[in-house]
């Protein structure tokens, strides 16, 4: 077996389990105007700075049962599911596509999966970390990988004009936000990401997602109303990487077309 087909899922995985570690706790902290950066990672119930034991991903979760060790609070369960994301991300990238593809891909669903997570914790796609999206996106197109530039940037005009559109259409038609003012951009981000080919296909995953979280909910006993906030960005962030793992796995397009030399007899006179 080449070593390469259980390596980059491997390595990807593990990297996967550090950035899922690091994204809980962005989604957590900086909606609250603490930064991610600085200061010990703590218990959220008593402030008790954790030691390196306690800093695992999945592992401390699991030993320690979901609570601190210190003070007992239970541990938001944000943290293992949003580990347990990350490996998934890095080891599907690293299956799909073995090499510095699979590096791109994963970097991709990791901030996929930063922009998820605060969205569905405080409702909020940064500008800061969507344009960081945006611009991965055309230097990796502009490092050789499929799809091509000019499809980058015509994906990420269009996203953002398109569901702009949408968005400026609804309030004005029932006089009331129907999108958030991230997800236009969010959306254009993607389509930096995926080229203006995938939008179409990334739209209705996200709507079909978007479907299956509100029947979801029905069936849970929670009723859904029009008026009632439903965060799009997790869905077309999950729609996206959806869509780049189809992308990952179909064969390029051929750059040239095929040429077929026919040869006629000679004229024999």
């Amino acid at each position: 077996m080449p070593t390469d087909v259980w390596l980059w899922p491997v390595l990807l995985g593990v990297l996967g389990l550090v950035f899922g570690s690091f994204i809980a706790t962005v989604a957590i902290r900086w909606p609250q105007g603490r930064s991610p950066l600085h200061g010990r990672s703590q218990c959220d119930g008593c402030d008790k700075p954790l030691a390196a034991r306690e800093l695992v991903p999945l592992v401390s979760f699991v030993f320690q049962r979901g609570k601190c060790r210190g003070c007992g609070a239970p541990i938001h369960p944000s943290h293992f599911v949003t580990e347990l994301l990350g490996l998934a991300i890095g080891v599907t990238a690293g299956v799909a596509m073995p090499g510095m593809g699979g590096v791109a891909g994963a970097a991709f669903g990791w901030l996929l999966l930063a922009l998820a997570a605060l969205d569905l914790t405080a409702f909020w796609l940064p500008n800061l970390l969507t344009g960081a999206l945006a611009a991965a996106g055309l230097a990796t197109g502009l490092l050789g990988l499929w799809p091509p530039i000019e499809a980058r940037l015509i994906g990420g005009i269009g996203g953002y004009a398109a569901l702009a559109a949408v968005a400026a259409g609804y309030r004005l038609a029932r006089g009331r936000q129907g999108l958030g003012g991230g997800d236009p951009k969010l959306f254009g981000a993607i389509g930096c990401w995926l080229g203006w080919q995938a939008l179409p296909l990334v739209l209705l995953a996200a709507a079909l997602i978007g479907l299956a979280a509100v029947l979801g909910l029905y069936m849970g006993g929670r009723k859904v109303t029009a008026t009632d906030r439903l965060p799009f960005g997790v869905m077309l962030a999950a729609a996206a990487f959806t869509v780049w793992i189809g992308q990952a796995l179909t064969p390029l397009p051929a750059s040239e077309q095929t040429v077929v030399r026919v040869e006629l007899p000679v004229e024999v006179r």
